[in-house]
């Protein structure tokens, strides 16, 4: 309590940003209610370009790696009137327990993460209009878009209603934003708030975590630009706490000018964003260990996967890929709790499987 309002304080005596001052007590008490993943981007020398994400989740999220190829034919799985489509680009995605895509990057670098929003709200579903269920949402965007600009001017016309479900296991229903990163750099937040859909799109949007709404990540994080990082950060597990360093580390690590250097540096920073492994706090239940982390390279087009509980990380190359192959569907079994281990260069390692079938709705 005290730092709060210490916080407060410090924001009303220096006169920075005054609708902070009425929101910031509120949203530190709230944003620990979220389950916690993080996702950044990091804009390096060269036109590197690489996101990394951080899974954070309560029970074991049966999560694999899978290969799709280019045209396979899609549903929204989502009842009557489901959108339908042929994917046009093949990919490369972690799966949540068999039945959704958390995860992932296409063959032309444009990567989609789905990360845990308890806010969101989506629209009545209007059954004149395609649904999409909330599992297929990231593969929909793999599917058929090369950039973030693509993607969300294709979205920008709500092509389809997004219809949820509770999670697998679960009675609370699945509440998502999703974040969007390419080759050249580019950033999209798209979320549902009060029924609308609400994107933010373009470079500065870096960094995503989980509740608030990025709106009101992003007054959080001013405050602490305005500290500086290099004076304080907070340090808790927090949602705006992890936005807060994701943001200040992402942007302060070095411009390294080998690839690998800068990789290094990128899991590093999602490394500071976790949840220790088997961390249980009675008082906030609903902060979650985190499981795994991946890294894309969108340059070269290298998707690193790392288990909290493997002592090794590897990686996929996609440029080592045929996705025009047909029926070419195959699967990296990462074991219970991603458990399995694997070193180095993993493409090779896939297995021929028959594709998951997304989480249907009625």
């Amino acid at each position: 309590m005290r730092f709060q309002q210490s916080v407060l304080r410090r924001s009303a005596d220096r006169k920075l940003y005054p609708a902070l001052a009425l929101i910031l007590a509120p949203l530190l008490i709230t944003s620990s209610t979220a389950e916690a993943c993080t996702r950044a981007v990091y804009l390096g020398a060269n036109g590197q370009v690489i996101t990394a994400r951080s899974m954070d989740w309560k029970n074991d999220v049966g999560t694999n790696l899978w290969i799709f190829p280019r045209g396979m034919e899609r549903t929204g799985n989502a009842g009557p009137n489901s959108i339908k489509w042929t994917s046009k680009y093949g990919s490369v995605i972690a799966s949540g327990y068999d039945v959704s895509t958390t995860d992932g990057v296409n063959e032309e670098g444009l990567a989609a993460n789905v990360l845990w929003l308890v806010e969101s709200e989506y629209p009545t579903r209007d059954k004149s209009k395609p649904g999409l269920t909330i599992a297929a949402w990231a593969q929909y965007v793999l599917d058929n878009f090369a950039t973030v600009q693509e993607a969300v001017d294709a979205l920008r016309k709500e092509p389809f209603t997004i219809v949820t479900a509770n999670v697998p296991g679960e009675t609370r229903l699945t509440t998502l934003h999703l974040s969007l990163s390419d080759a050249s750099g580019d950033s999209a937040i798209i979320e549902y708030i009060q029924g609308k859909q609400v994107i933010h799109h373009g470079r500065e949007y870096q960094v995503m975590t989980n509740s608030p709404i990025f709106e009101q990540q992003l007054a959080l994080n001013a405050y602490w630009k305005q500290i500086g990082g290099t004076v304080m950060l907070p340090g808790t597990n927090r949602a705006a706490d992890r936005f807060a360093r994701a943001s200040f580390y992402i942007k302060a690590v070095p411009q390294e000018q080998e690839p690998n250097r800068a990789v290094a540096s990128v899991f590093s920073v999602i490394r500071n964003a976790s949840v220790p492994y088997g961390l249980n706090t009675p008082e906030e239940p609903n902060i979650s260990s985190t499981r795994w982390r991946t890294v894309v390279d969108h340059k070269r087009k290298l998707y690193f996967f790392e288990s909290a509980l493997t002592p090794n990380t590897f990686w996929v190359e996609l440029n080592q890929i045929d996705f025009s192959a047909p029926n070419s569907v195959r699967k990296l079994d990462l074991g219970a709790n991603q458990d399995r281990t694997y070193s180095g260069n993993a493409t090779s390692e896939f297995k021929a499987a028959k594709p998951f079938e997304f989480l249907g709705l009625p």
